[in-house]
């Protein structure tokens, strides 16, 4: 399972602000940019972890170790969840918290956040890739829209070059329809 979209939860704890931020990504990339476009560089700590596959990174920001970004982590995981990143940003609020109530606090804020989120289930996609003369273009591209797909087109000497990504339960299906409707003239690469 991963996030259905971007969720934000704040809680108050100890006078300090805790904020949550979560996103799915796709990538590392994704996930990197999703933590630098929401994070307060005037808050006083902004801790993340983040999911994707075995891939895994956190950071405590400042917090003694192991009390912001391992619990963020154990939160994403404890959910069952991937491709995901959460940022929570702390304003300190004048009271310490000690490395219990940092943990708490941390996880705490990351597990709400993620709890109150709508969820997906997560969808591998295919990368598929083909030619077809230009006599088959129009035919492909009607093909194509009918089945609400978008693909990127390179034009070619000898035709056109079509790429789109679609789930991997329906590429060999897919296959086979492209293979009908361009009467075997479709040249799938790799």
């Amino acid at each position: 399972m991963t996030l259905a979209g971007p969720v934000e939860y704040e809680e108050v704890i100890q006078r300090s602000r805790f904020l949550a931020k979560a996103a799915p990504v796709a990538s590392e990339e994704e996930a990197l940019a999703f933590l630098q476009a929401h994070r307060e560089p005037q808050a006083t700590h902004n801790c993340y972890a983040y999911k994707l596959g075995n891939l895994y990174r956190f950071s405590d920001d400042g917090e003694p170790r192991g009390t912001a970004g391992k619990p963020i982590l154990h939160a994403i995981e404890a959910q069952g969840l991937d491709r995901v990143a959460v940022l929570v940003v702390r304003y300190f609020g004048g009271v310490k918290l000690g490395a219990g109530g940092l943990v708490r606090a941390y996880g705490g804020v990351a597990a709400e956040a993620l709890r109150r989120a709508p969820k997906v289930p997560l969808v591998d996609l295919a990368e598929v890739r083909f030619r077809v003369p230009f006599a088959q273009a129009g035919r492909v591209r009607g093909f194509l829209r009918a089945r609400g797909f978008l693909a990127e087109e390179t034009y070619l000497p000898e035709g056109l070059a079509f790429a789109l990504r679609l789930p991997e339960e329906e590429k060999e299906a897919f296959l086979r329809a492209l293979w009908d409707q361009t009467r075997g003239q479709a040249q799938v690469e790799g």
